[in-house]
Order: C-alpha cells, then structure tokens, then sequence
C-alpha cells in the first residue's frame, strides 16, 4: 500500500495515498473565528471554501510551521462516527490538512502495521505502527480526525448560510 509520510516534531506518520484527492503548496488560510484551534480556517479549492486542519496544531498544540516542506493535502472527510447507513448516504466532504515534511511516498504492507500498545482516546485518529529501518512510523485514519461536535461546525446541514436573508 502507498502511503503519503509526513512529520511531526521528527516522528514519522503516514496517511493512505488512496484517501488523498490531491497534495497542494502551503496557500494563504483564511482565519475561521469560533472553532477549534486546530481549525486553521478555509482555504479556496476550485472555487469552494475547505475547512483546513492544522494537523501539528491537533497533535502537538503548536501551529504548522510555514516550511518549504509543508502541504495542504486534500482528502475526503466520511463521516465514520458508526451513524451506519446513514452516513454511507452523506457525499464524502473536502477538508485540507496542513502537514508538514509531506514530500515523500512510502510502500507499508499492511499487515506489517501493529497496534501500539497505547490506548489513545484523545487522539482516536492514531491508528498501528509499523517499523521499518529509520524507525516507526503511525498510520493516521482521516476519517477519525472529527468528531461529531466538530463535523457539524464545519460541515452544517443545511448549511448555516442558507435561509439567512
């Protein structure tokens, strides 16, 4: 499997190439003022605001650092909260995280990767380890990032604009 290896403060994680839509250079992000920290803001994709998480700033409690190295990587946001059914009938949403050291691809077997042995509740995205020469490196499951409290600010239905006159 492919994956897309990005650091944080020189540990390695690792996103599935399959969930990424598109790697961008690090763009202006406008500021969202009422969310979370590590909502970094919107950016403009094709013509449409994507709400950016600010993945260092998630993590690590400090904010991506504007390095030659850092991305806005897109991916696709389904909901995998358990809403079952449900859910399968949302249209995946786009939502751009903001990672740094995101210029390199890796090949992982799956069945190489681990569960670590370390319960991380507050951090659910954290998905199994794997170990290769330079060390370990995490899987990040995007579609744990959100919460419900935090998917519903960023993606309202209907959409808190509509029906404001």
């Amino acid at each position: 499997m492919l994956f897309l290896v990005f650091e944080l403060d020189g540990e390695r994680y690792a996103l599935d190439a399959r969930e990424i839509a598109h790697v961008l250079p690090l763009a202006p992000v406008r500021a969202f003022p009422g969310t979370p920290a590590y909502i970094a803001g919107v950016i403009d994709y094709e013509g449409a605001p994507v709400p950016v998480v600010d993945l260092p700033m998630l993590a690590l409690g400090r904010p991506a650092r504007a390095l030659m190295s850092t991305r806005l990587v897109l991916v696709y946001d389904r909901d995998d909260d358990g809403a079952g059914a449900a859910a399968s009938q949302v249209p995946p949403r786009r939502l751009a995280l903001l990672l740094e050291s995101a210029t390199r691809t890796q090949s992982i077997a799956p069945e190489r990767f681990a569960e670590g042995g370390i319960a991380t509740p507050e951090a659910r995205w954290l998905g199994p380890v794997a170990r290769d020469e330079r060390g370990f490196v995490q899987w990040v499951k995007v579609a744990q990032l959100l919460d419900a409290r935090v998917r519903a600010l960023l993606f309202p239905d209907p959409p808190s604009w509509q029906g404001a006159a």
